[in-house]
C-alpha cells in the first residue's frame, strides 16, 4: 500500500468516526425521533452528503453508532475462561457493559418500540457471529470440565437469550435488584444453568 493509499484510508476512517460521534452524541442527548441528519451534520462538521455517502438513509446513520457501541463491549476472542466462575463473570460482565451504554437507556426508558427496532435488531444483526463466539468457548469450556455436556450451540442460544431478556428488563425490576444485585442474580442464574457436576460440586 502507497503513502497515499494509506492516507486517504486515514481519512474515510476519520470521516467515519466523527460521523458516528456525532450521531452517538445527538441520538444521545436528544433520542432518535428529535435527531436530524442535519444535526448530526452540523456537529460533526461535515454536509449532509457526505452523511449518505456512508450510509445510505436515515435508518442506516442511526443504527451505525448503536452497533459500534454494542459491539465494543461484545468480546470476540474465544478462547475460555479458566474456570466457571471467571467464565460466567466475563458474561454478566458483557450484559453489564450493555444495560450500562447510555444509549441503551436513552432508547430503552424514553422509546421501548425504537429500542426493540435499534438495539435489539442490532444485536440480532450481529447473533450468528455472537453465537457462533459463545460456542465455541463452550466447547472449549466442556472439554476443560467446568460446563455441563450439552449441544454447545443450544447452551449458547439460552444464554444469549436469557442475558438479551435480562438487559431489556432491567428497569422493570429496578425497585428489587440494584446494579450489584442484578449482576448477582444473574450470575446465579448462568452459573446453574451452565455448571456441571464437578463444578457444582466444588461451590
Amino acid at each position: 500500500m502507497t503513502t497515499l493509499e494509506r492516507t486517504g484510508d486515514s481519512r474515510v476512517a476519520d470521516t467515519e468516526r466523527a460521523i458516528l460521534d456525532a450521531a452517538l452524541a445527538e441520538v444521545t442527548e436528544h433520542g432518535i425521533r428529535r435527531t436530524s441528519a442535519a444535526e448530526i451534520a452540523r456537529r460533526s462538521g461535515l454536509s449532509r452528503q457526505t452523511l449518505y455517502r456512508y450510509w445510505p438513509d436515515a435508518q442506516a446513520l442511526f443504527a451505525a453508532p448503536v452497533t459500534r457501541e454494542l459491539m465494543a463491549v461484545i468480546p470476540t476472542t474465544e478462547v475460555p475462561e479458566r474456570d466457571l466462575d471467571a467464565f460466567v463473570e466475563a458474561l454478566v460482565t458483557t450484559a453489564d457493559g450493555i444495560r450500562g451504554l447510555a444509549i441503551v437507556d436513552r432508547l430503552r426508558d424514553t422509546d421501548p418500540e425504537l429500542f426493540a427496532r435499534y438495539v435489539l435488531e442490532r444485536l440480532g444483526a450481529s447473533q450468528r457471529g455472537i453465537l457462533a463466539i459463545l460456542t465455541a468457548r463452550i466447547t472449549a469450556a466442556q472439554r476443560l470440565g467446568y460446563v455441563r455436556r450439552g449441544d454447545p450451540a443450544q447452551l449458547a442460544a439460552m444464554v444469549l437469550l436469557v442475558t438479551q431478556s435480562a438487559v431489556q428488563s432491567a428497569p422493570l425490576v429496578r425497585e428489587w435488584l440494584d446494579g450489584e444485585s442484578w449482576r448477582r442474580e444473574l450470575g446465579l442464574c448462568l452459573r446453574g444453568y451452565l455448571a456441571s457436576a464437578t463444578s457444582a460440586e466444588t461451590r
